[in-house]
């Protein structure tokens, strides 16, 4: 709950408007346990940690807070997001893809396995978030 005793909306934990309709079109209706305990600190620019089961919503829970920085210093490679799995890379990739869509955020996968040389073109077109498969 919000402080007022309102249901905790994205736009209430400190996210920006731009951002917060990428979450309305993507159908989050509202932020989840982990959005709501890691959003507001990550915004702060803290370190966090967070645990939670599969589908809880960890993934909008860094990836907001990475977008919603971005949006305030604009650069080519701002973040490098590691993953254990090339599977998880990708959906991470999705997920800012698809929170990044109206504000024209860039991101590109790299995994072994794949063509380097199309990996290599694809970080010469300077992304503003990387996804790494580390294994």
């Amino acid at each position: 709950m919000a402080e007022d005793g309102s249901p905790q909306t994205f736009k209430t934990l400190g996210v920006r408007e731009e951002l917060v309709e990428a979450c309305e079109s993507l159908g989050w209706k509202a932020p989840t346990k982990i959005q709501i305990e890691s959003i507001p600190y990550a915004l702060e620019g803290k370190d966090i940690i967070g645990l939670a089961q599969t589908g809880s919503g960890k993934t909008g829970a860094f990836a907001i807070p990475i977008i919603q920085a971005l949006l305030e210093t604009p650069q080519p490679f701002f973040a490098c997001v590691l993953s254990p799995t090339r599977e998880l890379a990708i959906q991470i990739a999705e997920q800012f893809e698809a929170l990044g869509s109206g504000i024209g955020v860039k991101c590109t996968v790299l995994v072994g396995g794949v063509d380097m040389t199309q990996q290599a073109i694809s970080l010469g077109k300077r992304p503003h978030i990387v996804v790494d498969n580390y294994y």
